[in-house]
């Protein structure tokens, strides 16, 4: 496993190069393991670390970083199913009163938003679908244990969700990556690109938590309708 450079004395855990360059492959097991099995860590950036790490393993073996393809894959697997399985045990130990003590505002839109995937989807398609939507794939796997949904499913679909979520954007990474000449030149706006499009999930779910308020108030209190 590459641990490129060592440590670095200050690290930006929000940033993913910081990370990688940080920690490597071990950085990306315990950032996948905090955002999707413990509540505090909803704001790592799950999805642009896994893309990035994606685009290091194309990188040439003299850059500032290189990953192994291999390693970045084990860990980001490791983590995305150790995380689910602990968050979901954490919630089957808590209860519903684990969530109820949430204060955090967005934890909280996350909550409701769980909720409302399980209800529409079923377990199984809420569990795989909310891999793909940051802040609820923290809440949703201590929801599903406070709410006692089955063991065996849960574990079944959070395993299908979390291969299908880590090494499906960690391959179109290295996708990328490799279909690009002397990637090593371009990686800073690529990266930036990247960032850019892992907030718009969290951007549309704040938009969407907010207006469901405003649309619930317009249905109680509909606009009389003028008469001619």
């Amino acid at each position: 496993m590459n641990l490129t450079h060592g440590s670095q004395l200050a690290v930006n855990v929000l940033d993913p190069t910081s990370l990688l360059s940080s920690f490597g492959a071990i950085g990306i097991l315990v950032v996948l393991f905090a955002e999707t099995g413990l509540l505090v860590g909803f704001f790592l950036p799950g999805d642009s670390l896994l893309f990035t790490a994606g685009l290091f393993t194309t990188t040439s073996s003299k850059s500032v970083i290189h990953l192994s393809l291999t390693w970045v894959l084990i860990a980001s697997a490791v983590g995305a199913l150790l995380g689910a399985q602990t968050g979901y045990l954490l919630g089957r130990r808590g209860g519903p009163a684990l969530l109820a003590r949430v204060k955090n505002p967005k934890l909280h839109e996350a909550v409701e938003r769980s909720g409302e995937m399980l209800e529409k989807y079923g377990y199984g398609k809420a569990i795989v679908l909310a891999r793909f939507i940051p802040l609820v794939r923290t809440v949703l796997n201590p929801m599903a244990g406070a709410l006692g949904v089955p063991a065996k499913v849960f574990t079944m679909w959070q395993i299908v969700g979390g291969l299908v979520w880590s090494l499906g954007v960690t391959l179109a990474g290295h996708a990328l990556g490799s279909t690009i000449p002397n990637i090593d030149h371009y990686l800073l706006p690529i990266i930036a690109v990247v960032v850019i499009l892992s907030l718009i999930p969290v951007a549309l779910e704040i938009r969407r938590a907010r207006r469901a308020p405003a649309n619930a108030a317009g249905a109680v209190n509909p606009t009389p309708e003028h008469k001619a």
